[in-house]
């Protein structure tokens, strides 16, 4: 069987379905999905907070680029509200006021507080291993799932084609068209959109095009239960300065995660029981909580390009072949902004005035700035 198009998107996470939404809207797209579901991966297992101080540059300015669209969606997009404020407080044990100072001078919106007045926004923690922290008021829980199925609708009303359980095992370019064959069935069109993931190596790699040297990087996580009466649903995401753990508050429980970042093969990520107790014991550490049931525990592959920036752009030696990989940890509260970009590169048309007034710079970002 052969199914043709014009543009061929491989990946459904929040990348792929975010750009293959908006093009949808001018061009007959075909979104190709490996797994039996969408976001069954690193989209899926992700608690996205919308940070504007997280990240090198260019994906602070994505960021900051994706805020209209995920304060104000677009009507029919969704039917609730996609972020809800949160707040975000770094915490700096004894002898980090150096760290604290170079954090906050290098995000000039977060406040500074003491140890006491970071114990009033989060009772739990111990004031007394504290240098002070550095907090961020206007950090936005982002509701992941309605984010990612509102880009999936999107894309089927302008009649996008989605198709799952197919995994691309070859691809190949023959006069001008992108060939991309899952099992019985060739995909064709003279675009080919690489939003792979962890995979995009490997998509790459099928279709002959040099790697950019993306490194997917384990980031368990685990949600639990503790002791006492604890309201927790209104506190602040609370991370070490160093990054060593945070915690994130899910109604009345809380998430809690290592921070960590192992690097890994390709795979379906799971668990790793040590860093789950690692997690727990770092949070109770610095804070006062006692963990009285881990209920459960997961991990994602969160992929990285090799100086830690966004990639999206045409690869500049295989014609029609786009990346839109390497988001890091920032895939979801860049997400719009990356879809709007892409949008616009692959249809030859103007970026949106929003990702100038952020400060967003296609080079910087472009797939060249890897080409031996």
């Amino acid at each position: 069987m052969t199914e043709t198009a014009d543009i061929l998107v491989i990946g459904a996470g929040i990348a792929g379905a975010s750009a293959a939404a908006l093009l949808a809207e001018d061009a007959d797209v075909i979104l190709l999905e490996a797994e039996d579901r969408p976001g069954y991966h690193t989209t899926g297992r992700s608690a996205a907070t919308w940070i504007q101080y997280y990240g090198p540059p260019q994906v602070r300015a994505m960021t900051k680029a994706s805020w209209s669209f995920l304060d104000t969606p677009p009507d029919g997009f969704c039917d609730a509200p996609l972020m809800k404020r949160r707040g975000e407080m770094l915490i700096g044990e004894k002898g980090q006021g150096g760290l604290l100072d170079a954090e906050i001078a290098n995000a000039p919106g977060m406040q500074r507080l003491s140890p006491t007045e970071a114990k009033d926004l989060i009772p739990a923690l111990k004031a007394d291993l504290l240098e002070g922290a550095a907090y961020d008021p206007d950090a936005q829980d982002i509701d992941v799932d309605m984010l990612h199925q509102g880009y999936l609708r999107l894309f089927k009303r302008h009649g996008g084609r989605l198709l799952c359980d197919a995994r691309i095992d070859r691809i190949s370019r023959r006069d001008g068209v992108w060939i991309a064959g899952a099992g019985g069935t060739e995909y064709q069109a003279p675009i080919l959109i690489n939003a792979a993931g962890a995979w995009g190596d490997v998509v790459a790699g099928l279709a002959g095009v040099q790697p950019v040297g993306l490194v997917p990087k384990r980031r368990t996580a685990a949600m639990v239960t503790v002791a006492g009466d604890r309201d927790v649903r209104n506190w602040p995401l609370c991370a070490a300065l160093d990054m060593s753990f945070y915690i994130r508050p899910d109604g009345g429980r809380l998430m809690v995660s290592p921070a960590d970042e192992t690097p890994s093969e390709p795979c379906d990520a799971f668990a790793d029981d040590f860093d789950v107790a690692v997690g727990i014991d770092r949070m109770q550490t610095f804070t006062d909580l006692e963990v009285t049931r881990v209920e459960n525990s997961w991990a994602g592959l969160r992929t990285f390009a090799p100086d830690g920036v966004l990639v999206s752009g045409f690869d500049p030696q295989a014609e029609g072949f786009y990346w839109l990989v390497g988001q890091g940890g920032y895939g979801i509260q860049t997400a719009p902004a990356m879809a709007q970009f892409a949008a616009a590169t692959v249809k030859g048309q103007p970026l949106p005035q929003e990702h100038a007034e952020a400060g967003v710079a296609p080079a910087e970002i472009s797939p060249a700035r890897f080409a031996s």
